[in-house]
C-alpha cells in the first residue's frame, strides 16, 4: 500500500496516527463507565455520556470562576495550576452525577429485580433528562433569582449553544517523530490516559475492593454469601466510572476547548463503541478499543475525507463483531486475574 498516495506524506500519516491515539485515549477513559458498569450489572449504561458532558461544563466553570471570562490564550505550563484544579473539579462533579445515576434511575430497579429492558430504557431516559437540565441551567437559576449572579455561568439565552473554555491552551512542539512534531498537550493526554488506566487496572486486580467488584461480576448471589456488599460495589463501580469521565473530560477541554449540553452523545457512542470493540466488561479491552478506534478513524478521515470519519468509526465496530463478536480481548470483568 503507497502510504505517499493515501495521506500526501508519511509525515501526514504520523499526523494522523497520533491525533488519532490522543482521541482515542479520551475515549478509552470514557469507555471505562460502559465497560464497569457492564461488567459488574451487565447493563449498559447509556447516560454515561451525560456523566461526561457535565465534567466538560465544570471544567469551563472552573477556570471561569478562577480566572474570569475574559479570553486568554495561555501555555501547558501557565495553565497547570488552572488544570489542576479542573481536574479535581470535574472528577467530583461526574463522580456526583454518575452516583445520583445509580441512585435514581438503577437502585429502584435492581431492588425490584426488574428486566434488563427496563433498567436500559431508564438508562435512555436519565440521558435525555440530564441533558436537558444542562440545556435549561439559565431557567433553574432564574427560578431562585440568581440568573444575574450566575450569568457567566449559565449563560443566559445560550444555554444550548456552544460554551467555550475562556482560556484557550496553546500548545508547544517538544520532540520531533518522522517529521510529526509531537505537543505538550499530546504528550500529557496520553501519559495521563495511560496511567490512569494502569492504576484504574491494578486496582481492580490487587486491592480488597477490586477483589469485591471482580467477585461481583463473576457471580453476584455467591459474592454475596461471602459477604460481598453489592450495593456498595455498584456504587463504587458507577464512582469510579464517574471519576474516569472527569478526568476524560479535561483532557477533552484540553485538546478541544468548547462544549454544549448534547456535547457527549457523539462521543459516549464513540466510547461504548471502543468498550464493545475491545471487548465490553474489560478493562484493558476498553484501552486498547479507544486507541484503536482513534487511529483508524484519523486514518480514514485521511483516505475518504473528514465527514466520513463518523461512518469509518461505526463501520469498523461492525466487522470486528462480525469476526469477533466478543470483542478484540473478549475477557470479563469478572474473570480478569489477581
Amino acid at each position: 500500500m503507497d502510504l505517499g498516495a493515501l495521506f500526501g506524506s508519511f509525515d501526514n500519516f504520523l499526523s494522523f496516527t497520533m491525533g488519532g491515539l490522543v482521541f482515542g485515549a479520551i475515549y478509552a477513559l470514557i469507555a471505562l463507565g460502559y465497560t464497569m458498569v457492564y461488567g459488574v450489572l451487565q447493563l449498559i449504561n447509556f447516560a454515561h455520556s451525560e456523566v461526561f458532558m457535565y465534567g466538560t461544563f465544570a471544567v469551563a466553570w472552573t477556570f471561569i470562576f478562577l480566572h474570569g471570562t475574559d479570553s486568554a490564550t495561555w501555555s501547558l505550563g501557565k495553565a497547570a495550576p488552572y488544570l489542576v484544579a479542573a481536574v479535581v473539579a470535574a472528577m467530583v462533579v461526574s463522580a456526583l452525577i454518575a452516583l445520583l445515576l445509580e441512585r435514581v434511575a438503577y437502585r429502584p430497579l435492581i431492588n425490584k429485580g426488574a428486566p434488563k429492558l427496563i433498567a436500559l430504557i431508564s438508562a435512555i431516559g436519565a440521558s435525555f433528562a440530564l441533558a436537558e437540565a444542562m440545556g435549561l441551567r439559565d431557567r433553574f437559576a432564574g427560578w431562585v433569582g440568581l440568573d444575574s449572579e450566575l450569568a457567566d455561568y449559565v449563560a443566559p439565552d445560550k444555554a444550548r449553544d456552544v460554551y467555550s473554555n475562556p482560556v484557550s491552551i496553546q500548545p508547544h512542539g517538544l520532540f520531533d517523530i518522522g517529521g510529526y512534531t509531537v505537543s505538550d498537550v499530546d504528550l500529557v493526554i496520553l501519559v495521563a490516559a495511560l496511567s490512569m488506566m494502569v492504576a484504574l487496572d491494578q486496582f481492580v486486580r490487587r486491592t480488597r475492593f477490586g477483589r469485591g467488584i471482580r467477585a461481583t461480576a463473576q457471580d453476584p448471589e455467591s459474592a454475596a454469601l461471602m459477604g460481598v456488599n453489592s450495593t456498595r460495589v455498584v456504587q463504587l463501580t458507577f464512582l469510579i466510572g464517574g471519576l474516569m469521565a472527569g478526568a476524560a473530560a479535561t483532557l477533552y477541554m484540553m485538546k478541544i476547548g468548547s462544549t454544549r449540553q448534547n456535547a457527549g452523545f457523539i462521543l459516549g457512542v464513540k466510547a461504548f463503541t471502543a468498550a464493545v470493540m475491545g471487548g465490553i466488561g474489560n478493562l484493558r479491552g476498553a484501552l486498547l478499543g479507544g486507541l484503536v478506534l482513534g487511529v483508524m478513524e484519523n486514518w480514514g478521515s485521511a483516505v475518504f475525507g473528514s465527514e466520513w470519519k463518523d461512518v469509518v468509526a461505526f463501520v469498523l465496530l461492525v466487522l470486528i463483531l462480525l469476526v469477533r463478536p466478543s470483542g478484540l480481548l473478549g475477557e470479563s470483568l469478572g474473570k480478569a486475574r489477581a
